[in-house]
């Protein structure tokens, strides 16, 4: 219940910093299922597993992943550049805010990736990427929208290499 709190007031703080209201926020999310448990999911994407395969496998997407500062948990900085906010083993939540890259860069004012690893069954999970975003008053008219097809192509390349770890 605490760290739900905790994720919650994480969320409205970011947008009372830059002065964006949660009603403002738009979503773009995607799901894959997966069969493997969800705890062996969570695995690789709890650090920066999934990144780091999804670069050795997407080379035309991901061009590298460079780590700042951080081994994937909490206050890790990455090249994009993004810092992992939230990285809940519980609830198998993991957040992190756009600081550079991204939608930032065509007109968004802020930037939030969610991971999520949902236990579907006992050998079954999904892997539900969800992107929230606001964009700014004076390019609402060209609707600038964040690329998910990134994060789907990853959630693939993670099923894949789960599957025949597996």
């Amino acid at each position: 219940m605490l760290k739900q709190i905790s994720f919650v007031f994480f969320v409205l703080l970011i947008g009372c910093y830059i002065r964006v209201n949660c009603e403002e926020l738009k979503h773009l999310t995607n799901e894959v299922e997966v069969n493997v448990p969800a705890n062996l999911t969570w695995e690789l994407y709890r650090h920066l597993g999934s990144s780091k395969l999804a670069a050795q496998r997407l080379k035309h997407v991901i061009q590298r992943i460079q780590v700042l500062k951080g081994d994937g948990g909490v206050g890790t900085d990455s090249s994009y550049t993004e810092i992992f906010n939230v990285i809940d083993d519980q609830k198998r939540v993991k957040l992190a805010l756009t600081l550079e890259g991204g939608c930032l860069e065509i007109g968004c004012s802020i930037q939030l990736v969610r991971f999520d690893i949902i236990e579907k069954s006992p050998s079954k999970s999904i892997i539900k990427s969800d992107i929230s975003y606001a964009v700014k008053k004076e390019f609402q008219a060209k609707d600038p929208k964040p690329n998910i097809q990134c994060l789907a192509a990853v959630a693939q390349v993670a099923k894949y290499y789960l599957e025949r770890a597996n």
